[in-house]
C-alpha cells in the first residue's frame, strides 16, 4: 500500500484522484470499477487436499500477503490523534458485536471521551461532569467557607456545608447556561453531542456550524442572557428573605456569581461567547464565515493577555473591590496564577476555533470517490487465495462478496485476511471473512466533506461499500484511508 510497489498490486488509471499522500498512497486511490455490471467469474472449485499437502501458493497469492501486512502496518501507524467536531469516524472491532461487547458499550458510554461520568441526559443530550468539576468543587467550598466564617461565624463547620451547596448551586447555574446554548442548537437542527461540566465551566459540543450569521448571534447570546436571568432571579430571592442569614447569604453569592459568569462570557473573543457574537457580525458584514473566525479568534487572544497582565494589576490596586497593596503576598500569587490560567484558556480556544474553522475548510477535499478503493466481485465459497489472485490481475484492493444475481451482500474485511496465514488461504472461503451489509454501511460516491463524515460516525464499521446514484457497486471505502486523509487536513491547518 505504500509506494514503494512491495505490494505487487498494480494501480489503475483514470478517475478522480485528490491530493496525494507523502507517506502513504493508499488515501487516494485511482476511481474503482463498477464491478455489479458484470458477473463475478466462474467459481474456483475447492481443493480436496488436506493441510500436509498443501501446495506453496502462487505468486500473486504471495504478493497479496505483502500488501496485507504492510497496509496493516501503515493502518495502525496512521491512527488519529483525538479530535473535536467533525472527528474521523471511530473504527468498529473486528468481531461481531455479542453480549460482552454491548456490556462494554455501555460501560464506555457512562464515560465522556475526555474522561468525564455521565450523570443523565437532558432533551436526549448527555450531560458529562469532568474530574476536574470536583476539585473546582472542594476549592468553591473551601474559599466560600472561609467567606463565611467571616459573616456567619456562628456556623462553625456547618459552613462548609452551606459552602458545598452553593458549589453545586452554582454550577447549576453554569449547566442552565449551557442548556440555553443546546435548546437553540436543536432548535435550529443543530446536533448536540454532550454537555460538561468542567474546570472553570462547561461546554456545549454543538457539532456543526450555524448555517447563518443570524442564528450564530442568537445560539451565541442565550447562554449570557440566560445567567443575566438567574442572576435577576437570585436578586428577586435575596429581597424575599433576610439578609444576614443562610439563605441570604447563597442568594447574593449565587446573583454575583452569574453576573459575573454572562459578564466574562459576554466578552468579545473566541472561544467565549461574546467572541462567537462578534464572529457572527463579521460574518454578516463580509459574507465570509472564515473572516469571522479569523477576527474574533485574534481578538481572543488579545483577550487572553489583556486578562494576564491586566488581572492581577486590577486586583492589587483595589479596583475590583480589595485591599489596595503594594507589598506581593500569598493573594498576590494566587491572583496572577487565576489570571494565568484564564489567559492560557482563552489563547488556547481561541487558537482551536481557528484551527477548527480552517479544518471546515478542507473538508470538502474529502471526497468518498477519491478515497474509495477498487474492488472485485467474488461469491461466497470463494477461497481467500483465489479472490486474492482475481484482486491482483484487476488491480483491486478490496474484496466484495455477492450472491448468485451480482449483488453485493458483505465486504470482506482487510484485517481478517490479514488474520488467516498464507498456508490455510485456499482453504478458506471469503465467507468466514466478511461483514455482512447493513444499509448504514452503502454509502453514496457523491459524499464528501463534513456529510460524510457524519454518515460513517451513524454507522461504525471498518469498510463500507461505495455505490453510485444508480446502485452500481463503485468500491470500498476503508475507515483507515479515511483517517489518514483527514489527519493530513488537519496538519496542513497546524
Amino acid at each position: 500500500m505504500d509506494e514503494s510497489g512491495a505490494s505487487g498490486l498494480p494501480r489503475t488509471g483514470g478517475g478522480d484522484s485528490g491530493p496525494t499522500s507523502e507517506k502513504d498512497a493508499s488515501v487516494t486511490p485511482a476511481e474503482p470499477e463498477r464491478t455489479n455490471s458484470a458477473k463475478p467469474t466462474a467459481q474456483a472449485e475447492q481443493p480436496e487436499r488436506t493441510e500436509a499437502d498443501t501446495p506453496a501458493p502462487d505468486k500473486a497469492s504471495a504478493k497479496a500477503v505483502n500488501i496485507d501486512k504492510s497496509g496493516d502496518k501503515n493502518k495502525e501507524s496512521a491512527a488519529p490523534h483525538q479530535q473535536k467536531d467533525g472527528a474521523a469516524p471511530q473504527q468498529q472491532k473486528d468481531t461481531a458485536a455479542g453480549p460482552e461487547n454491548k456490556d462494554s458499550a455501555t460501560a464506555q458510554d457512562k464515560k465522556a471521551p475526555g474522561g468525564g461520568l455521565l450523570m443523565g441526559r437532558i432533551f436526549g443530550v448527555p450531560i458529562y461532569v469532568a474530574p476536574s468539576w470536583f476539585l473546582v468543587a472542594a476549592l468553591i467550598t473551601w474559599v466560600f467557607g472561609n467567606q463565611l466564617d467571616r459573616v456567619l461565624p456562628e456556623l462553625g463547620g456547618a459552613r462548609y456545608l452551606v459552602s458545598l451547596f452553593f458549589a453545586v448551586a452554582f454550577y447549576g447555574s453554569v449547566l442552565v447556561h449551557e442548556l440555553a446554548h443546546t435548546v437553540a442548537a436543536l432548535r435550529f437542527k443543530l446536533p448536540v453531542r454532550k454537555i460538561q461540566l468542567q474546570f472553570f465551566g462547561g461546554v456545549s459540543e454543538i457539532e456543526k456550524e450555524s448555517e447563518t450569521p443570524g442564528r450564530e448571534f442568537v445560539l451565541a447570546f442565550v447562554g449570557p442572557l440566560l445567567s443575566l436571568v438567574l442572576a435577576a432571579v437570585f436578586y428577586g430571592g435575596m429581597q424575599a428573605v433576610e439578609p444576614g442569614t443562610v439563605p441570604g447569604v447563597l442568594m447574593a453569592g449565587l446573583m454575583i456569581s452569574n453576573l459575573i459568569v454572562a459578564a466574562f462570557n459576554l466578552l468579545p473573543g473566541l472561544p467565549l461567547d461574546g467572541g462567537r457574537m462578534l464572529r457572527a457580525v463579521v460574518w454578516k458584514i463580509t459574507g465570509k464565515p472564515m473572516s469571522g473566525t479569523v477576527a474574533a479568534a485574534w481578538v481572543g487572544r488579545a483577550l487572553a493577555v489583556s486578562v494576564l497582565i491586566g488581572l492581577p494589576l486590577l486586583t492589587q490596586s483595589g479596583v475590583l473591590g480589595a485591599e489596595a497593596t503594594d507589598s506581593v503576598g500569598m493573594d498576590t500569587v494566587m491572583d496572577a496564577l487565576l489570571a494565568a490560567i484564564l489567559a492560557a484558556i482563552i489563547w488556547t480556544g481561541a487558537g482551536n476555533s481557528l484551527r477548527m474553522a480552517r479544518l471546515r475548510e478542507r473538508l470538502p477535499e474529502l471526497r468518498a470517490r477519491t478515497l474509495t478503493r477498487r474492488a472485485v466481485p467474488v461469491e461466497s465459497a470463494t477461497p481467500l487465495s483465489e479472490a486474492l489472485r482475481r484482486a491482483n490481475d484487476a488491480g483491486a484492493r478490496a474484496l466484495v462478496v455477492v450472491n448468485g444475481h451480482g449483488d453485493p451482500v458483505a465486504v470482506v474485511r482487510e484485517a481478517a485476511i490479514v488474520g488467516v496465514p498464507e498456508h490455510r488461504r485456499p482453504w478458506v472461503p471469503v465467507s468466514g471473512l466478511a461483514q455482512d451489509l447493513t444499509e448504514g454501511m452503502k454509502v453514496s460516491a457523491e459524499l464528501s466533506g463534513e456529510e460524510l463524515l457524519d454518515t460513517l460516525r451513524a454507522t461504525p464499521a471498518t469498510e463500507y461499500l461505495v455505490v453510485e446514484k444508480s446502485g452500481e457497486i463503485y468500491g470500498v471505502l476503508s475507515t483507515s484511508d479515511v483517517e489518514r486523509a483527514f489527519v493530513k487536513a488537519m496538519d496542513r491547518t497546524g
